[in-house]
């Protein structure tokens, strides 16, 4: 049994399974999937869990070359996105929505807070 990092399998195994310049979309409860990917739904209930409880998970096992947040997100959203991952970069909503297009999967969280998403590049840990 796993022990630490992501613990739900079907995550667990996409990351391993991730190379170097894949997509991986962790977002909101509202957080539109685009028809043919894959959705990785943890939802429970409003606010369980909360994006930044899945984003920090996933952050222990996959090496992150790139990522990008949406710009519409406010300051305190937006400063605890560059407190994790200080390079992200924004661009508006509608385009994240459609970058989200080519993802491996979309994680979808329990979070309530709009524009809670993030995009993340797989790097390589060499």
């Amino acid at each position: 049994m796993k022990a630490k990092g992501v613990l739900h399998a079907e995550l667990s195994a996409l990351i391993a399974a991730m190379g170097h310049g894949d997509l991986i979309v962790i977002g909101d409860a509202g957080l539109p999937v685009p028809p043919g990917v894959p959705c990785i739904d943890l939802a429970v209930s409003p606010g369980v869990p909360q994006m930044f409880q899945v984003l920090d998970a996933v952050l222990q096992d996959l090496v992150v070359e790139r990522a990008t947040i949406a710009t519409e997100v406010g300051a305190d959203l937006g400063a605890a996105f560059l407190t994790r991952l200080p390079k992200a970069e924004a661009v508006p909503h509608e385009e994240f929505k459609r970058l989200s297009r080519d993802a491996r999967a979309v994680v979808r969280s329990g979070e309530f807070t709009p524009y809670a998403n993030i995009a993340l590049w797989a790097g390589v840990p060499f």
